[in-house]
Formats: C-alpha cells, sequence, structure tokens
C-alpha cells in the first residue's frame, strides 16, 4: 500500500506540491499572526519591567510610556523641575532619575539622565567607566560606536532637518551590557549637559554636605554653557530646570501606589508602565483577532477548494479504482489509500506552514528589534499544540470525504467512466 502511495504522489508530483503549498501558506498566516503579537506582548512587558512608576506633566499616558520607556521619539510637556527635588527627598522613593530627550545621533536616541539609572538599567558596564563629567556619554550595546568616539548631538533627527548642537560633543566613556529593551539602542548622557546645551543651566543650589560656603562656591561653580570638563552636579535642588519624565522607584508596593495617587492630580500623572501595557495589548489583541479571523477563512477557503480538487483527482481515477477493485482490492484498502494520500500532503502542508510561520514571525522580530531595540522572544506555547493537534484533525476529517466517495464506487461503474 505504502510502495503505492508513494508512486502514485511521484506520478501526479505537480499537484501534490500544490496541495501542499496552499495549505502551508494558510496554516503560516495563522502562526505568523500568533507568534508575532505574543513575542511584542513579551518583549515590552520585559521592557517595562525595569520601571515600577513614570511621572510626567499631564497628558497622554500612553505617549507618556511610549517616550520614557520605549524612547519612542515624540515631544512631552515640561514638569515643573520641583517634582524631582521632591521626589528625591521623599523616604519612600528608593531613587528617582529624571530624563531628558530630544536629540539624537546617527539616528540613536540621546537621552539625559543621571548615573543612578545608568546603574539599574543593566547589571553594570561591559566596558569603561560611568560618566563624571558633562562632555562623557554611555552607550547602549547595540549602539555601533566605540569607546572614545565622539558624538555631536543633534536637536531632532536628521529627517526631520534637525540641526547638530555646537556647544558640545560628547566622548564615549561606556557601554552597557545588553538589557533587551529599547535602552540597548539609546546613548546615555548627563541630564546637567542636556539642560545645558538647550539653554536649561540648572540654578546655583545650596550644597547641604559644604561645610563652608568657599566650599559651596568651589563645588557647585554654575556654568551658564555646557563645557565638557565640568563635573556632573546630581544634588537636586530649589531650582531644577522642566522635565519630560522621571523614572521612580518606590521602596515598597504600598509606596507605589501611595506616589502613584499622590502625582495623579493638578500638573503632574503617574502610571505604572505595565496597566498602560495592559491597555494597548487589549487593542492589539482585537487586531489580533482580526488577522486571525482573516487566516481561519483562509484555512476554510483552503479547505474547500483542498475538498473540490481531491474529488476532482478521484473523479479522474474512477477506471485506476474500479481496476483495483476488480482485481480483489477491498473496499477499506481503496479507503485508506486515498486517505493517507490526501492525509500525508496536508499533514506535511501543515508542518511546513508551522515552519514558515515561524520563520516570518522571527524575521519580523528582528526587524523590529533592530529599530526599536526592544529583543522579541519568539516561540511556541502550549496553546500552539491546541491548534496544531485541531488541524491535523480537521485534515483527517478533510481526507476522509474523498476517500469515502472512492470507498462507496462499485467495480463496475468505475470500468465503464
Amino acid at each position: 500500500m505504502i510502495r503505492f502511495i508513494i508512486a502514485d504522489l511521484r506520478k501526479y508530483w505537480i499537484g501534490s506540491a500544490v496541495i501542499v503549498l496552499i495549505v502551508a501558506l494558510a496554516v503560516a498566516l495563522g502562526v505568523a499572526v500568533t507568534l508575532q503579537e505574543r513575542a511584542l506582548r513579551l518583549g515590552s512587558a520585559h521592557a517595562a519591567d525595569k520601571f515600577d512608576l513614570v511621572i510626567g506633566a499631564a497628558g497622554s499616558e500612553n505617549q507618556l510610556v511610549l517616550s520614557s520607556v520605549f524612547l519612542q521619539a515624540s515631544p512631552l510637556p515640561l514638569m515643573d523641575g520641583a517634582v524631582l527635588t521632591k521626589l528625591a527627598a521623599d523616604p519612600r522613593v528608593a531613587w528617582a532619575a529624571p530624563i531628558g530627550f530630544g536629540d539624537s545621533f546617527e539616528g540613536y536616541p540621546i537621552v539625559g539622565t543621571t548615573t543612578v539609572l545608568v546603574a539599574k538599567l543593566a547589571d553594570g558596564l561591559a566596558e569603561g567607566t560611568v560618566f563624571a563629567k558633562e562632555g562623557e556619554a554611555i552607550i547602549g550595546t547595540n549602539v555601533d560606536l566605540a569607546l572614545g568616539d565622539e558624538i555631536k548631538p543633534m536637536h531632532g533627527t536628521a529627517e526631520e532637518g534637525g540641526q547638530t548642537h555646537t556647544e558640545l560633543a560628547y566622548r564615549i566613556s561606556g557601554r552597557l551590557k545588553p538589557t533587551g529593551t529599547a535602552w540597548d539602542r539609546a546613548i546615555l548622557v548627563p541630564i546637567q549637559a542636556v539642560w545645558h546645551i538647550h539653554g536649561m543651566g540648572h540654578e546655583e543650589h545650596e550644597d547641604h554636605d559644604a561645610e563652608t560656603p568657599e566650599a559651596t562656591h568651589v563645588d557647585h561653580e554654575h556654568h551658564d554653557e555646557a563645557q565638557a570638563d565640568a563635573p556632573i552636579d546630581e544634588h537636586w535642588g530649589a531650582e531644577v530646570p522642566g522635565l519630560p519624565a522621571i523614572l521612580v522607584k518606590p521602596k515598597t508596593i504600598a509606596d507605589a501606589y501611595k506616589l502613584r495617587q499622590e502625582y495623579r492630580a493638578n500638573a503632574t500623572v503617574a502610571v505604572f508602565p505595565g496597566e498602560v501595557l495592559t491597555r494597548l495589548y487589549a487593542t492589539l489583541g482585537d487586531a489580533k483577532r482580526v488577522l486571525f479571523a482573516v487566516a481561519a477563512g483562509s484555512q476554510v477557503l483552503v479547505a474547500a477548494s483542498l475538498l473540490l480538487v481531491t474529488v476532482m483527482h478521484v473523479g479522474q481515477r474512477r477506471r485506476q479504482i474500479g481496476a483495483l477493485r476488480a482485481f480483489g482490492a477491498p473496499r477499506h484498502a481503496l479507503f485508506a489509500i486515498v486517505w493517507l494520500e490526501l492525509f500525508a500532503l496536508v499533514l506535511v502542508g501543515i508542518a511546513l506552514g508551522f515552519a514558515l510561520g515561524y520563520a516570518a514571525a522571527r524575521a519580523i522580530s528582528d526587524l523590529v528589534s533592530e529599530g526599536s531595540g526592544v529583543s522579541m522572544p519568539v516561540g511556541f506555547a502550549t496553546e500552539d499544540m491546541t491548534f496544531l493537534i485541531v488541524l491535523t484533525l480537521f485534515a483527517a476529517l478533510i481526507s476522509a470525504m474523498p476517500a469515502i466517495f472512492a470507498y462507496r464506487q462499485s467495480p463496475a461503474a468505475a470500468l465503464r467512466a
């Protein structure tokens, strides 16, 4: 029986290949949609895990998270810098890191921040040292630059017609270890330098650690312009320039909810990135259902087409089937031959479809990761095995229909055809 099926498939190899290809493309669409949606959810959730609370000026919560966590370029309103001073002194806050953006270099976003955030983003540096002066910078692991390279920041991007700042050029002093987030493609510089470059130099403030007025003057000399050798100062006083966002690490879960409630009023908004992503996932889920419905519809059409093709194929082979019956082949043997032949083709198509869907999802994820820096893990889960089982059972059912048609033919009628 197996030899007969193999010989038959060789004889009609073009039709067999078409059946396999049709099934594979239909299955690949559904698999790619499922895997890519899951990869996007897992990748974005991992990227947001590092940030417990984000505080910004009143406005769009979605845009606040997309800009501050995923570094998607978009202008954000500035909140009063006094918020940072208040958070830095709050006993419920483990650390608070301001961020400022708007500049770029060769397509990489330049983010102004502090040494605290540099230390919390990754498990240390892969090479070099953390910035200690205004003219130093730290690069993410995916930034194609080397230690010692010079960076001249551009306001905005080249596509937007941005202009290069001439006030300061950064020198790369270190590289972060991989984080699997958008920050792997970022260039981190002292927030102080960003303020000075944009004419927002932070005002001279009181040094509580200084022992004499003279020491205060020496340690905290105010610079109206950016200076590459100027030491960075991360002790926030009464006068801090406006900020687009502050990343906050509360000490406890209870503190996180209290801070969120406290800063969701008046001119500020505080959000948990995970909550914002959940809402975005809901929208993404709607799109997934639409795409999966399209994929399911295409598979139904493919099933109908396969059924039509195979029934016509069996009809064209009526004389062959009649001859087999005349030579004593039992009905169940004919049923098994036709069923196994079609079922084998569909199974190959399903397996190829899963492989193509996985490859397509990986390719899309790689493109998204390259552009955003967010790692998109593509992999199969238990629910995919359920989908495979359902497809296999459906294939077995579809394959049985033309087999039943062959089973019911009488030898005499088949030979007269």
